[in-house]
C-alpha cells in the first residue's frame, strides 16, 4: 500500500459521492431525523429519561449501520460494473482500494458525527458528562467498523439486494444484544456471553462511557472499549483484503 494511491482512491470516491445527493442525504440527514423522532416519541414517556438512556447508544449504532449499508452496496456496484477490475489492473493494491474507501467514508462521517452531536446535545438536550470531542471520536471509530464490515461482506453478495440482506444476519442480532433495549447484565447468561464478543456492544459501552463521564473526562474503561471496536475494524478490514474479488460472475 502507498499513501498516494490510497488518497487517490479516496478522492475518487468522494467525487462520486458529490454527484450522488441521495446517498449523501442518507448518510448525513437520516441519523438526525431518527434522533429527532426518538426525542419526540420518548420525550414525555415515564420520567422523561428514556431519550437520555437511548440517545448515546443510537449515536454509536447509527454510524455503524449507515456506513455498513452504503459501503457494502457501493463496493458491490463497483464490482458488478467492472470498475473494480479496471482499478485493480492498475497499480492499485487491494489494501489501497479498501483503505481509500474507508478514508473517503470516514471523511463524510466527520460531518455526520458533527451534525448528530450538535443536534442531540445542542437542540435535543442530551446530557453528556464527558468531552464532546470524545463523542466524535467514538462515532468515527464506530463508522470505521461499519465501513470495514460493509467492504468485507460485499465480497459474498452478487446483487445489491443480497448485500442489504446481510443486515438481518449481522446487524440486527447485535442491536438486540448490545444493551440498547435491555442492560447486558440483565440478559440470560448465554445471551450475555454472546454479547461479550460482539463489537457493537463495546461501541455502545464506549459511547455510554462518554455520556457518564464527569469533569470533562470519560468514564473508566471507555478507551479500552473503543480500542476493542478499533481492533475489530482493523481485523475485518484485513480480512476484506483477502476476500475482495475483482468482479461478480
Amino acid at each position: 500500500m502507498t499513501p498516494r494511491t490510497t488518497f487517490a482512491v479516496a478522492r475518487r470516491v468522494l467525487a462520486q459521492l458529490r454527484r450522488d445527493p441521495r446517498t449523501v442525504a442518507l448518510m448525513l440527514l437520516v441519523p438526525c431525523l431518527l434522533l429527532t423522532l426518538l426525542w419526540w416519541v420518548f420525550g414525555e414517556v415515564g420520567d422523561g429519561t428514556t431519550f437520555q438512556r437511548l440517545g448515546p447508544a443510537l449515536i454509536a449504532i447509527m454510524p455503524f449501520v449507515v456506513m455498513f449499508v452504503v459501503t457494502s452496496v457501493t463496493m458491490l456496484r463497483e464490482r458488478t460494473a467492472g470498475t473494480l477490475e479496471r482499478l485493480l489492473a492498475m497499480p492499485t493494491g487491494r489494501g489501497d482500494l479498501l483503505l481509500g474507501y474507508a478514508v473517503a467514508f470516514l471523511t463524510v462521517c466527520v460531518v455526520q458525527a458533527g451534525l448528530v452531536i450538535a443536534l442531540s446535545v445542542g437542540l435535543l438536550g442530551l446530557d453528556v458528562g464527558g468531552p464532546l470531542w470524545a463523542l466524535v471520536v467514538v462515532a468515527l471509530v464506530d463508522a470505521f467498523l461499519g465501513t470495514a464490515l460493509g467492504l468485507s461482506v460485499s465480497a459474498f453478495a452478487r446483487t445489491e439486494f443480497q448485500a442489504v440482506q446481510f443486515m438481518p444476519a449481522l446487524i440486527f442480532p447485535q442491536m438486540l444484544l448490545c444493551g440498547l433495549f435491555v442492560p447486558r447484565d440483565a440478559m440470560p447468561r448465554a445471551a450475555e456471553l454472546v454479547s461479550d464478543v460482539l463489537p457493537m456492544s463495546y461501541a455502545v459501552d464506549a459511547m455510554n462511557g462518554v455520556r457518564s463521564g464527569t469533569s470533562g473526562a470519560v468514564a473508566e474503561g471507555t478507551w479500552a472499549d473503543l480500542a476493542v471496536v478499533g481492533g475489530f475494524a482493523v481485523v475485518v478490514l484485513l480480512l476484506g483484503t483477502l476476500t475482495l474479488r475483482r468482479r461478480t460472475d
